[in-house]
Order: C-alpha cells, then sequence, then structure tokens
C-alpha cells in the first residue's frame, strides 16, 4: 500500500516536551512488542503486565489487535499488504504513547519480521522492545477457544498466520519467553526486569542497597 504525502505538512513540537513528562513522572515512554502466533498468549501476557504496571503507579496501554480493527484498522483485510499497513499504523500510534511518556503494549500477531523492524526504526533508540511469545503450534492450537485453527485447517479462513500465511520468529528480541511452558506470573516478572535492566522503570528500593 503506498502512501502519498503532503509537500505541506510541518511537524509541531509542542511546549511541554517528552523529558518534561519523564522528568515528572520519574520513568520513561516505551514500547514493549509481543509478538507470537495466534493463541501464544500474547494478550495475555500484555495485560497482565499492565495489570502490574498499573498497581505499581506507571502509567501504560495495551494496544489489541482485534480491538484496533474494529476502528483504525476496521478498513484492513488479512493479506501480507494489509498486514504490513496494519502494523505501520500501530507503530505510529505507538511512538506518539512514548513520546507522551506511556508504556505502551502491544499484542499483535505482527507476522513479518520487516514490518517489526520497521516500527523499531520509527522509534527513537532504545524505545522499542521486541517480545516474542515462543509457543508450538501444537499448543496454540489446544488453546484455541475461537476455534479459528480448525476454521483456517479446514480452509475457512485464508492467510490465517502458522497455518497458510507464513510467521517469521525475531532473530534477536529483546526477551524472548518460551509462553507454552512458562506460567504467566513468571512471564510478567521477566517482562519488569527487561524494563529495570533497560532502564525504563526504576529498580524498586526494596531491591536497593
Amino acid at each position: 500500500m503506498e502512501l502519498k504525502l503532503s509537500t505541506n505538512l510541518v511537524w509541531h513540537r509542542g511546549t511541554v516536551t517528552r523529558h518534561h513528562r519523564e522528568e515528572r513522572s520519574g520513568y520513561r515512554g516505551a514500547v514493549l512488542w509481543f509478538t507470537g502466533l495466534s493463541g501464544s498468549g500474547k494478550s495475555t501476557l500484555a495485560h497482565a503486565v499492565e495489570q502490574r504496571l498499573f498497581l505499581e503507579e506507571y502509567r501504560s496501554f495495551v494496544l489489541d489487535g482485534d480491538n484496533m480493527r474494529q476502528g483504525l484498522c476496521a478498513d484492513l483485510g488479512f493479506s501480507l499488504e494489509d498486514r504490513t499497513e496494519n502494523i505501520r499504523r500501530i507503530g505510529e500510534v505507538t511512538r506518539l504513547f512514548a513520546e507522551a511518556g506511556i508504556i505502551v503494549l502491544t499484542a499483535f500477531i505482527s507476522p513479518l519480521q520487516a514490518d517489526r523492524e520497521r516500527v523499531r526504526k520509527l522509534l527513537a533508540e532504545g524505545d522499542f522492545f521486541e517480545i516474542y511469545c515462543a509457543c508450538p503450534i501444537e499448543v496454540c492450537e489446544q488453546r484455541d477457544v475461537k476455534g479459528l485453527y480448525k476454521k483456517a485447517r479446514a480452509g475457512d479462513i485464508k492467510e490465517f498466520t502458522g497455518i497458510s500465511s507464513p510467521y517469521e520468529p525475531p532473530g534477536a528480541p529483546e526477551l524472548e519467553l518460551d509462553s507454552g511452558l512458562m506460567s504467566i506470573e513468571d512471564s510478567v516478572e521477566r517482562v519488569m526486569d527487561l524494563l529495570i535492566a533497560k532502564g525504563v522503570i526504576p529498580m524498586p528500593s526494596r531491591m536497593c542497597c
């Protein structure tokens, strides 16, 4: 999908900057990009991390694939071209969240490595954290409460990732979780440890000294 941009546009910078927001809040805006097959636990983990961040008084928000396709991306299908445009739009939204000093968590299959890398390059260095929910397709199918895999194998759903459309696993994600075996609690802890290690949120005072 080719974009045609106007040449008469100027990016307007606000008086209140990202630095001002982060200095007041005491933590950084960031993008946690959860990727994996349908049923790999992306949404469940993203919402669990959001709840943990909320309890620890960090501003965060989950962008879920199904939710975004009911609004901002309602005009898109599931061809590889439309999937690329879907991720491009989401990338632009996450950039705004990060600029606002919010930790945004995304739960999208985002099957193509090039699309995920495009989002990474869109953001400032150190803002993008790719988290791979690595789960065997057999386990994903067992978890499939919507029956999507069954429909895909029957040919009722075309271009279904992992069955009739490709998924490219991350080559070097910031974090890889065996979501087929790990508990949600352990996975959340690993994500929180990542945020501390990368300086997005401060180390809890109980862990200092």
